[in-house]
């Protein structure tokens, strides 16, 4: 499966505003959609991703879960992304369909190297900027730390760049080397730049790519 340019990280105080801006974003014409819905109990969660399941099939957007192997199984979802703390990417591909893939964070070059090992799908790496939300504070890695790790990796692996990116950063962080980009915050708060994103990524025109069933 050819890993799309640009991911929506869905972001919402309640489950249903994840689902709202789901539905907000792949309307606006996302490729692919990251459920991030955290502190939820394991039923809700699975609640929550069989509806947005049914929205991204709508739409034919794919639909990645964060952490849970489990429930991106059970819905079917096209994948899993697993932060730096989850399961290991080998023991997770041992119980998922052959067709699902796995997307990993990564902090720094050893992080990378490590995943590459684990023949991971793609690389999330972060974060460009600091972070407004997150409780632990990560070192931002900034154009110049991008440049670096692209340049020593030389992989086939995609690698998207990840942490308070906006329209405005693309075409640089594209130049550093990277495959793509992770978004919540600029896109949840204009869903429109979607289309920009999309423009910027040279991504796959939606009408081109996806197939509609008779």
């Amino acid at each position: 499966m050819i890993v799309s340019k640009l991911h929506y990280i869905s972001e919402g105080n309640t489950p249903e505003e994840h689902l709202q801006n789901i539905q907000s974003a792949c309307t606006s014409g996302v490729e692919l959609v990251q459920l991030n819905l955290q502190n939820v109990s394991e039923d809700q969660l699975l609640e929550v991703a069989k509806s947005a399941r049914e929205i991204t099939l709508h739409f034919q957007t794919r639909l990645v879960i964060s952490k849970n192997y489990k429930i991106a199984k059970e819905v079917k979802a096209e994948g899993v992304y697993l932060e730096t703390t989850d399961v290991c990417p080998t023991e997770v591909r041992k119980h998922l369909h052959t067709w699902q893939i796995i997307g990993s964070a990564a902090h720094n070059l050893q992080d990378c190297e490590t995943l590459i090992t684990k023949k991971v799908d793609y690389i999330c790496l972060g974060p460009f900027k600091p972070s407004t939300t997150s409780e632990t504070q990560i070192p931002e890695l900034g154009l110049k730390g991008y440049e670096a790790i692209t340049a020593i990796l030389n992989t086939e692996i995609p690698i998207l760049g990840f942490g308070n990116i906006t329209t405005d950063d693309v075409t640089d962080l594209l130049e550093s080397g990277l495959s793509g980009i992770a978004v919540d915050q600029a896109i949840t708060q204009n869903f429109d730049s979607i289309k920009v994103f999309n423009h910027l990524l040279k991504a796959a025109v939606t009408a081109e790519q996806r197939h509609t069933f008779e």
